[in-house]
């Protein structure tokens, strides 16, 4: 076969051309960082890395879950403390009102204290996060309670706001307002008067009355309140705890997974560096050799 000198030309430019591809991909895998561009230099490794980087999606969204979670159980932890301590001091006054010593003037400001410890419990009945009522069950953009202490809107324990915080893990967050404020029933209907509410609103009627009896007898009403109030907490807080192992485990899943992504993904510096010089050199010699080929031509031997 004749070799002509276009041949070796062409062949040269071919040569010179992949060994320039070979150099621009190690010189693109040093500035990006990574193994590959496109899915075509190692379809393994991009294979790879988009499973990886759903995994790690899926974790972040969990997480953010967990975070909206967490802030929601805890204001509707701090909102229960608060209902707490409001009983232990309405227990109390009632105890103060009931044991037949007090002049009508500290009758008189007892009852007042007892009608403010009311409104706030009828106040801390209405507490958002995030503009949401949270004891409102699914009706978050309404409040639960009117100012009279009676429902303006109809809840049920079934209520549930679920966040789902992993693969198959759903978890309720809220608790309904029917299940804190009608510790008898499990559902509240919008015009009914709150049976929480209806303890105080008794204590004031039987201390403008003077009835101590009554007073007597509404002390078992307020412990029967403030224990429907700490089965409620109890339940929070063992779903609190479960979320708090959740975001645990999957802050240790998305450091592993991105740790796998990035062993997955991401060059040795070291060893492309060492490529690059290396194909650098082929190709230095490449242009030294095609210089020495395409050189010599009939007007050179007839000079």
């Amino acid at each position: 076969m004749r070799i002509t000198n276009n041949m070796l030309i062409n062949n040269m430019m071919q040569n010179l051309s992949n060994n320039l591809l070979r150099t621009q991909k190690y010189f693109n895998q040093l500035a990006s960082g990574k193994k590959i561009s496109l899915p075509s230099d190692d379809p393994i490794v991009a294979s790879k890395a988009l499973k990886l980087r759903t995994d790690v999606a899926e974790i972040n969204q969990y997480k953010r879950n967990t975070d909206d979670a967490l802030a929601w159980m805890d204001i509707t932890e701090s909102t229960l403390n608060q209902m707490t301590e409001l009983i232990h001091r309405a227990k109390e006054l009632t105890n103060q009102a009931a044991n037949g010593t007090n002049t009508d003037e500290d009758t008189l400001k007892i009852r007042e204290e007892i009608a403010e410890l009311k409104h706030q419990l009828i106040s801390l009945g209405n507490a958002t996060y995030a503009g949401r009522y949270i004891f409102s069950g699914y009706k978050t953009d309404k409040p639960l309670l009117n100012d009279d202490g009676t429902f303006n809107i109809n809840v049920e324990n079934s209520e549930q706001i679920k966040f789902e915080i992993g693969i198959g893990d759903v978890i309720n967050i809220n608790v309904p307002g029917s299940d804190l404020f009608n510790r008898t029933t499990t559902e509240a209907t919008a015009g009914s008067k709150s049976e929480f509410v209806d303890t105080f609103d008794k204590i004031i009627s039987a201390m403008e009355s003077d009835d101590k009896d009554m007073l007597s007898s509404l002390l078992g009403d307020l412990d029967d309140e403030l224990n429907n109030l700490l089965r409620v907490r109890a339940g929070l807080g063992a779903r609190v705890n479960r979320v708090e192992f959740t975001a645990g485990r999957l802050e240790d899943d998305n450091i592993s997974f991105t740790r796998l992504m990035s062993k997955n993904e991401d060059v040795d510096i070291a060893e492309a560096i060492m490529n690059l010089q290396n194909e650098e050199n082929v190709y230095r010699a490449s242009l030294a050799t095609g210089a020495r080929v395409i050189q010599p031509s009939l007007i050179d031997f007839l000079k």
